[in-house]
C-alpha cells in the first residue's frame, strides 16, 4: 500500500471531530504522493522547489501518474504550487481507484431515493492502514492532523526525521489553512449577499 491510500482508508475509517473536507483531503493526498515519491527517489527538494529525478516504475497507477505530472523543465515547480495542481479532485480519484479494486464497496440503504454509501472492505490493505494508524506512524499521523481527522500527534510520538518530508508536511498544512480561509471568505460574502436580498 501507499501513503495516499492509507490516508484515504484512515479518513473513511475514523470518526473525525469535524467532517473531512474533500478539498483538504485532496491536498493531503497530493502531499502523501509527494512523500512516497521522495521515498522512491523520483524527486528531491531544493528548499521548497521540486527537483525531478529519474522516473522509476511504480506499482501504483496513481503514483505513476503523480510522477509523470512533475514539471521537468527548469525553473521547477514549488511544492505548494504542485499540491494545488495535483490535488484537484484527487480524493475522488483515489476513492474510485479503491472502489474499482474492491477495497470500497457500496452499501445501499432502503430509502425512497435508494442512496448508497461507501464502506471499506475487510481486506489486507484495510488492516495494514489500520495498523499504521494505530502505531502512530509520524507521517500518516501528521497528514491526518492536517485534515482534522484528529488533533496534533502526542508529544512523545516519533518525529519525522527527513527534512524534505517535513517541508512537504508544512506545505500541506499551509495549503489546507489557505483553503479554509477561502471557504470562510466565501461564506461571509454569501451571507452578505443574502442579507442584501432580504433587506437586512
Amino acid at each position: 500500500m501507499t501513503t495516499p491510500r492509507d490516508l484515504l482508508i484512515v479518513a473513511m475509517d475514523t470518526v473525525p471531530d469535524r467532517p473531512v473536507e474533500r478539498g483538504d483531503l485532496s491536498l493531503a493526498l497530493a502531499g502523501a504522493e509527494m512523500i512516497d515519491l521522495i521515498g522512491a527517489h523520483a524527486l528531491s527538494l531544493d528548499g521548497d522547489v521540486i527537483v525531478p529525478g529519474p522516473q522509476p516504475a511504480m506499482a501504483d497507477r496513481l503514483l505513476e501518474e503523480a510522477a509523470s505530472s512533475l514539471d521537468r523543465e527548469a525553473p521547477y515547480e514549488a511544492v505548494g504550487d504542485w499540491l494545488w495542481r495535483r490535488g484537484r479532485g484527487l480524493s475522488a480519484a483515489y476513492a474510485a481507484e479503491l472502489e474499482q479494486e474492491g477495497e470500497i464497496t457500496r452499501r445501499h440503504r432502503w430509502t425512497p431515493f435508494r442512496t448508497s454509501r461507501p464502506v471499506l472492505a475487510d481486506s489486507p490493505a484495510h488492516r495494514e492502514a489500520a495498523d499504521r494508524w494505530t502505531s502512530d506512524e509520524p507521517v500518516l499521523a501528521a497528514l491526518a492532523a492536517a485534515v482534522g481527522i484528529r488533533g496534533e500527534p502526542p508529544e512523545d510520538s516519533p518525529a519525522v526525521a527527513d527534512e524534505a518530508v517535513v517541508t512537504v508536511l508544512a506545505a500541506v498544512n499551509d495549503a489546507v489553512m489557505e483553503l479554509e480561509a477561502v471557504r470562510q471568505r466565501r461564506a461571509i460574502e454569501e451571507a452578505a449577499f443574502d442579507n442584501i436580498w432580504r433587506g437586512d
